[in-house]
């Protein structure tokens, strides 16, 4: 039985969520290294769930400022000025929540998404099979037609600007960026807020994408993710896994014992004050052992 202390994991995120005052991100050249560093990580921290974010990387480990003159809002800004510049991929991933992908990882994702042929059929499929609401389908067919479009514009050609359809556009948006169809590519100066964002079908945007997946066998992509997630957090628990992936547990059990079995993860390992038994990514041990 392997034992760590919290403090040496704390010790290993420190460095992995960029915690450490020794290399700060300052400038968005900075921002991106540590995406394509990490892989992926979300946009702001989001509560339960374990992941580096570029707030905490930015800002240091607090709250999201509510105040928009917070120095820690760049991060924002630097958001915004790369949508549809392919410097990473961003868009409402895991959970459904901001998230930002490395380039040579997005095909892993994209492995894993609802995308097997024809773009301009798999939709209706989905939809047939129940597995695409009608919001989403609305949105994808007006993008089908004229792509990019602003949430403004968007909004008027699905026939959902009502305040009372405010929820089910949003979520039939985050539905379709969840599983790769739909991207925001930029910012335009629509709507009241004269903020808005524009979108546009992953497939046009990325047209190399959905080739650069295509041979790529889910249960790789799957072993390619935990193995960064390992790299990110340095030990964690199967629940985890399945909160932020939204994978089956019977899944993600044998994801872990492939890695378990070659070598890259660690199991049956106990943290100090922490329930049950943990998952540590192999050489942290081997470095904490040496």
């Amino acid at each position: 039985m392997v034992n760590l202390s919290s403090q040496q994991i704390s010790n290993f995120r420190s460095s992995t969520f960029q915690l450490s005052s020794k290399h700060p991100i300052r400038d968005i050249e900075s921002a991106i290294q540590f995406v394509n560093q990490r892989g992926f990580i979300f946009f702001w921290p989001i509560k339960d769930i374990l992941l580096p974010s570029l707030w905490v990387a930015v800002a240091g480990d607090r709250p999201v400022a509510e105040k928009h003159d917070d120095p820690g809002h760049i991060t924002w800004t630097w958001k915004d000025s790369l949508l549809g510049a392919k410097r990473w991929y961003y868009a409402k991933v895991l959970r459904k929540k901001a998230t930002m992908i490395s380039l040579e990882v997005a095909p892993y994702f994209y492995a894993l998404s609802e995308n097997y042929g024809s773009p301009e059929d798999d939709y209706l499929i989905l939809y047939e099979q129940g597995l695409l609401t009608q919001e989403a389908k609305l949105i994808y067919e007006a993008l089908l037609e004229s792509s990019p479009m602003d949430t403004v514009s968007l909004r008027h050609a699905t026939h959902l600007t009502s305040r009372e359809s405010d929820h089910r556009f949003s979520r039939g948006l985050a539905e379709l960026q969840s599983d790769f169809k739909v991207i925001p590519v930029g910012v335009t100066q629509a709507g009241g807020w004269r903020y808005a964002h524009t979108y546009d079908l992953v497939h046009r945007h990325y047209p190399h994408l959905p080739e650069k997946a295509r041979f790529i066998k889910q249960r790789d992509a799957r072993q390619k993710l935990v193995t960064l997630y390992f790299h990110s957090v340095g030990a964690a628990q199967l629940q985890d896994l399945v909160k932020l992936f939204g994978w089956q547990a019977k899944v993600v059990e044998e994801v872990v014992l492939d890695l378990v079995q070659t070598g890259s993860l660690l199991d049956g390992v106990e943290v100090e004050n922490q329930p049950g038994e943990w998952l540590a990514l192999a050489t942290l041990i081997g470095h904490l052992i040496n």
